[in-house]
């Protein structure tokens, strides 16, 4: 799978923006014929990030989430910037869950110099990631698996219960206004929510693009977060919201232009 061109990215951005985009509009907009921008739209269609209707696109559903491919294409220096950002959060000689998620496979990439670890994963993308290193123990549940790399499932949620670990990373695909955590699939919040349940600290990474995300399944709130590591938070509501409830927030890119 390709990553996007610097232009994908601008029609991805603008489409989240106005919800809607159009062949014309963007033909002109990019100084380029129509059918470059056909097929720049179609490109995105087939990877799950917009959806075709007559005269141009939306951006994806928001019942059914942007495949995993197309996933890693979004926000990555972002996404990289989070990931060594909570690792530092995560001290030596600890045990941690690390759920499902590109931006948590970016924490994995971060705790390689870490000693004496304990990590507990349903995810297999950073079991992959970890398991080499001598210094880091890695554990993964059971169950049956996504074609992410996710593993997810009731033998998933029953293994999570049996550990009581000092740290919990976890992503989310969606965040909303009022700070409830979204995601797609029942199954996988299901073990978001025991891996929540069953360790002291939570920390909650996302890029700001979630927050104009929506997704139907509820997987907590910002209340039962203990820190959250962004690149920029959106809003002063958002700001305040997290004061309110006792999170630390991190941010990797505070003061970056859109």
């Amino acid at each position: 799978m390709l990553a996007l061109n610097d232009r994908q990215n601008d029609i991805v951005t603008l489409a989240r923006t106005i919800g809607r985009v159009s062949v014309e509009d963007l033909a002109t907009r990019f100084d380029v014929s129509p059918q470059t921008i056909r097929k720049d739209l179609n490109d995105l269609c087939e990877k799950r990030i917009l959806t075709r209707v007559h005269g141009g696109a939306v951006i994806a559903s928001s019942v059914q989430n942007v495949s995993y491919e197309a996933r890693r294409f979004i926000a990555p220096e972002e996404k990289r910037s989070i990931g060594i950002a909570a690792a530092a959060l995560i001290p030596n000689k600890s045990s941690l869950f690390i759920n499902i998620g590109t931006t948590t496979e970016e924490v994995a990439a971060g705790l390689q110099t870490h000693e004496d670890l304990l990590v507990i994963t349903n995810n297999l993308n950073v079991a992959t990631n970890l398991y080499r290193n001598a210094k880091i123990s890695v554990i993964i549940v059971g169950g049956p698996v996504r074609s992410d790399g996710a593993v997810i499932g009731s033998v998933a949620v029953d293994l999570i219960h049996k550990f009581k670990v000092d740290t919990a990373v976890i992503g989310a695909s969606a965040i909303d206004e009022d700070g409830s955590l979204l995601d797609f699939d029942y199954e996988e919040v299901k073990v978001a929510q025991a891996i929540i349940q069953n360790a002291r600290r939570v920390i909650l990474v996302a890029d700001r693009l979630k927050f104009e995300r929506a997704a139907p399944i509820r997987i907590a709130s910002i209340a039962e977060i203990d820190a959250f590591v962004t690149d920029r938070l959106p809003n002063e509501e958002i700001r305040a919201l997290c004061h309110a409830n006792g999170v630390t927030v991190v941010e990797t890119a505070p003061f970056s232009d859109d």
